[in-house]
C-alpha cells in the first residue's frame, strides 16, 4: 500500500489539539488513524525556520510525519512541511520536493500523488491517487498554496490538484473538486504515450517531474546559432507530419518524432533554409475532438493549436512511446542537431487560448478548474461568459499579472532549458487586449516580452490579428523588436501574380519591403515576415489548382476555413492531366517562389511546397493525420531535379546575394522602377533594377509578367564593364529555368511569356 498525508478528520483534529509529543525517534509509537484505505499520522509542531514569499510575507514551516504501513516498506518515513510559495510548480529543496500552486479564488486545494508512477491502466489511475489536503492557514501565502514533502522519489511521481471554490454559474468560477488538474507550471506531462492510440483515447493527463537525471550534455563545442534577422529563411513545419509517412523511410519507432526530424536535416540543408518554425510542440491532446459526439469527432488534431500546458514538450513526439522524459531529452537532441547544422529553432506558441474549450463542451484539465476568472477573459454579465477572441471557445487573460508572469516564465524556460531561438505568437492580437477584451495601445505582456533580458536575443514574431477583428498588420505594438507575419504581403502577392487588375503599385510596395507598414521608428525591412503560404490555407500547389476550398472531409459542411483565398486554378478545378494547365501551374508556383525570394524582408515558406504538396483543396486541414498533411518523400524524390531544384537554387541565390538581405529600406539610389503606367488598372507587368551600391554583388534586373500574353520587356543597359546574365526564366523547363551563375547573351528586348518572371544578374 502507498501512503498519503491527510488532516481532514474531526477526530484527527481533536487529537492534534491535545498537543501530544512527537519526535522523529518515536514515530513507531504514534497511534495511527485510518481513513478509508489510507494510513495517516498526526502533525508534528516542529518549526523548521522561515522562508520569504513572493508577497514578502514569512511562512513558518511545520512538519508532519507519515510512516508507510508495514505491509509495504517498513520504516519509510514521509515528512510534510509548510513549503515555499516560490518558485511556482515543483522544485527540489535538498532531498525534498516543494509543490506550489497559484489560485486567488480557491477555498481548498488538495495535492494528489501517485508514487508508483504510470500504470498500464493510466485512465483509471485517478481513483487510486493519494491525496494531501493543504491547510489554508499553514500552506498558503497570499494567493499561493504550497507544501514540501520529504522522502518522495525525485522522479517518476505523478501529481495534480483538486481545487474547490465559490459555486454558482453566475460567479464566473468553474471549480470542480471531483477533477484532478494539471499544474500550470508542470515541466513534464504524463498521459497517452503513443500518438493516436485509440486504446487510451480518454486518457487523463498529469504532471510529473525529474530531479534525478543528469543535465543534458550540449557538448563542449556546442554553439547556439545567432543568425541576424535579415539573413533568416524560415521553413514552417510540423514535427509529426514531417516524418510520419511511411515514405520517409524511417523506422516506425521514430516516424513523426523529434528524432525523425534529426534524420531529415540533410534535406533541410539541401533546400537551403536556416530556420525552422515548428508548429506547436507544447503538450496537447490530439483526441480532443473525439471526447463527445460532434461533426468533427472523426479527426485527430495534428497541428497542435490547443495547448494543455506551456512548459512541457509534446510527449507523443518522443520515439517508441517513450513518454515525457524521453520527449524532453529527444527535443534537446533535435535542437542540438539543428544548431550543429546552422539551423535555428523558432516555436509557434499559442498563448491566446487553451484546450479547455467553452462552457458548452468544456474540457477542464487545468486553468479553468484552478482559477477560471484569472486565467480567462470572463464577462459574468453575459449569457456566454467566456469571451472568445480566439475562435476556440476561450481567450487567455494575457495581461493579468499572474498570467503574464506565467507566459514570461514559460518563454524563458524554453530559451534556457531547450535553447530555442525564438517564438511566433499565434493570434498575437489577443496579447493586446485587456481583461474585458478592450484593445490596449501599450499591452504590458507585449512590452515585457520585448524588454525581457532572457529573451533579448530571441526572434519574436507576431501573427498580428485575432478572431475578434483586431487586425494589427503594420500596427502591432513592437518596441522596435517585434516582427510580424505580413498578411497584406500574402494577399497582395497572390492577387498580382494571378492577374488581378490594379495591383501593380501595391505589388511593388510589398516586394520592396512594405515600407508603408514598417518604415517607422527603428523598425527594419526584416520585421516583415513575408509569406505566400502558411500552414492554414491552401498549399502552394492548391493555390494554383483550386478556385474554392474543398473542406468537406472536416465534417462542418464546408463552413470552416477561409473563403478569401485569392487563388486561381489555371483553368480547371483540381487534378488534371492537361499538359498546358499543369505547365501553367508549375510556372505560377515558380513565380510565387521567386517573388518571395527577391522581396525585401524575411521570407517564410511552408513544408512540402518544395515538391508541390497538395491537400486536394482543403484549406483547413488541422484534423487529418494522413497523407493530406504528411510530407510525401516519394513525391519529393520524383520532383528532385525539377521543382525542388528550382526552389533550392532560388533560396541559395537569396542567401548569397547581398541586395536581397538588406537591413535598411530601399532609397531612390538603390532601386530603379522601369515603369510609367502606375495608374493603369489593366497593367499587369512590372520590372525594376536593384543597384549594388555599397553592398556589392552586382545589379539585378527582375521582371514579372502577369498578363495572359507575351510582353516585350526593354532591358536597361547593364552597369559599365558588366553584362547581363540570365539566371531565372520561370517559363523555361528545368534545368534552364534556373542557371547557376547565369547564361550570357541577353538582348535589349527580352520577350517574356504569359505568367512568367525573369531575373538577370550583372557580371563582368
Amino acid at each position: 500500500m502507498s501512503f498519503i498525508l491527510a488532516v481532514t478528520s474531526d477526530v484527527f483534529a481533536s487529537w492534534l489539539q491535545s498537543n501530544a509529543p512527537l519526535t522523529s525517534k518515536s514515530h513507531n509509537n504514534i497511534p495511527h488513524i485510518i481513513f478509508g484505505n489510507f494510513w495517516t499520522v498526526p502533525r508534528q509542531d516542529c518549526y523548521r525556520g522561515k522562508t520569504s514569499s513572493i508577497y514578502n510575507q514569512s511562512a513558518q514551516e511545520k512538519t508532519r510525519e507519515v510512516e508507510m504501513p508495514p505491509s509495504t516498506k517498513s520504516g519509510t518515513l514521509l515528512r510534510s512541511s509548510t513549503g515555499r510559495p516560490s518558485p511556482l510548480g515543483v522544485s527540489q529543496l535538498g532531498d525534498a520536493v516543494n509543490f506550489s500552486l497559484f489560485s486567488k479564488h480557491a477555498t481548498s486545494v488538495t495535492l494528489c500523488l501517485s508514487i508508483s508512477g504510470r500504470s498500464r491502466e493510466f485512465s483509471k489511475m485517478e481513483s487510486q491517487m493519494q491525496e494531501i489536503p493543504l491547510n489554508p492557514k499553514e500552506n498558503k501565502t497570499g494567493d499561493i498554496w504550497h507544501v514540501c514533502i520529504e522522502n518522495l522519489p525525485l522522479s517518476g511521481v505523478l501529481y495534480g490538484y483538486r481545487v474547490d471554490g465559490p459555486e454558482g454559474w453566475h460567479t464566473g468560477h468553474r471549480f470542480d473538486k471531483n477533477l484532478i488538474l494539471i499544474d500550470p507550471y508542470a515541466k513534464l506531462i504524463e498521459g497517452r504515450r503513443v500518438f493516436g492510440d485509440n486504446n487510451e483515447k480518454m486518457s487523463r493527463f498529469l504532471g510529473t517531474y525529474d530531479f534525478s537525471s543528469l543535465p543534458f550534455d550540449w557538448g563542449n563545442d556546442y554553439k547556439c546559432p545567432e543568425i541576424p534577422e535579415k539573413d533568416l529563411v524560415i521553413y514552417e513545419m510540423s514535427v509529426r507530419s514531417f516524418t510520419a509517412d511511411k515514405s520517409s523511410g524511417l523506422e516506425p519507432s521514430i516516424r513523426g518524432s523529434y528524432l525523425g526530424v534529426i534524420e531529415k536535416i540533410p534535406h533541410l540543408l539541401e533546400l537551403g533554409i536556416n530556420a525552422v518554425e515548428l508548429l506547436p510542440v507544447f503538450e496537447y491532446d490530439e483526441f480532443e475532438f473525439q471526447r463527445h459526439p460532434n461533426p468533427r469527432d472523426h479527426m485527430l488534431n495534428v497541428w497542435g493549436y490547443s495547448t494543455m500546458n506551456f512548459f512541457s514538450p509534446m510527449s507523443r513526439y518522443a520515439s517508441t512511446g517513450g513518454g515525457p522524459l524521453a520527449a524532453s531529452l529527444e527535443f534537446k537532441k533535435m535542437v542540438k542537431a539543428l544548431h550543429s547544422a546552422g539551423i535555428e529553432v523558432i516555436l509557434d506558441v499559442v498563448y491566446n487560448h487553451t484546450n479547455e474549450a467553452d462552457d458548452e463542451h468544456p474540457y477542464t484539465t487545468s486553468f479553468r478548474g484552478i482559477d477560471n476568472k484569472v486565467y480567462y477573459m470572463v464577462d459574468t454579465n453575459s449569457y456566454v461568459q467566456l469571451l472568445n477572441f480566439s475562435g476556440c471557445g476561450n481567450t487567455f487573460n494575457c495581461n493579468h499579472p499572474m498570467v503574464m508572469e506565467l507566459i514570461l516564465d514559460s518563454l524563458r524556460y524554453w530559451v534556457t532549458e531547450y535553447h530555442v531561438n525564438g517564438f511566433r505568437f499565434d493570434l498575437a492580437s489577443v496579447l493586446c487586449r485587456g481583461p474585458d477584451g478592450t484593445p490596449l495601445n501599450a499591452p504590458l505582456i507585449v512590452k515585457a516580452i520585448a524588454k525581457d533580458p532572457v529573451l533579448s536575443k530571441c526572434k519574436i514574431i507576431a501573427e498580428p490579428w485575432d478572431c475578434g477583428g483586431l487586425y494589427l498588420v503594420g500596427r502591432f505594438p513592437n518596441w522596435d523588436r517585434w516582427a510580424e507575419w505580413n498578411g497584406k504581403y500574402r494577399d497582395d502577392m497572390r492577387r498580382f501574380i494571378k492577374g488581378d487588375g490594379g495591383m501593380k503599385g501595391t505589388f511593388a510596395t510589398r516586394i520592396s519591403g512594405s515600407s508603408d507598414l514598417y518604415q517607422i521608428n527603428a523598425r527594419k525591412p526584416y520585421h516583415s515576415i513575408n509569406f505566400v503560404i502558411a500552414h492554414d490555407g491552401f498549399t502552394l500547389y492548391d493555390l494554383v489548382a483550386y478556385n474554392s476550398k474543398h473542406n468537406e472531409m472536416n465534417g462542418e459542411g464546408g463552413r470552416d476555413g477561409c473563403n478569401d483565398n485569392y487563388s486561381w486554378n489555371c483553368g480547371f478545378e483540381g487534378e488534371t492531366r492537361d499538359p498546358a494547365i499543369n505547365a501553367l501551374r508549375s510556372r505560377q508556383m515558380k513565380n510565387f517562389h521567386l517573388a518571395l525570394m527577391v522581396s525585401q524582408g524575411t521570407p517564410m515558406m511552408l513544408m512540402g511546397d518544395e515538391y508541390a504538396h497538395t491537400r486536394y483543396g482543403n484549406n483547413n486541414s488541422y484534423g487529418h493525420d494522413t497523407a493530406m498533411n504528411h510530407f510525401q518523400w516519394n513525391q519529393l524524390d520524383a520532383r528532385k531535379e525539377s521543382h525542388f531544384r528550382f526552389f533550392a537554387e532560388t533560396i541559395r541565390f537569396h542567401r548569397q546575394h547581398p541586395l536581397l538581405g538588406r537591413d535598411t529600406f530601399l532609397t531612390k539610389a538603390d532601386i530603379t522602377w522601369h515603369e510609367k503606367n502606375w495608374d493603369n488598372f489593366d497593367s499587369r507587368f512590372l520590372s525594376f533594377s536593384l543597384h549594388e551600391g555599397k553592398y556589392g554583388g552586382g545589379d539585378l534586373y527582375i521582371a514579372f509578367n502577369a498578363h495572359d500574353y507575351f510582353v516585350k520587356s526593354v532591358v536597361p543597359p547593364p552597369p559599365s564593364g558588366k553584362f547581363w546574365y540570365r539566371v531565372v526564366d520561370t517559363n523555361l523547363p528545368s534545368p534552364d529555368d534556373f542557371i547557376v551563375g547565369g547564361v550570357p547573351g541577353v538582348k535589349k528586348i527580352y520577350e517574356m511569356a504569359p505568367y512568367s518572371a525573369v531575373l538577370l544578374h550583372a557580371k563582368p
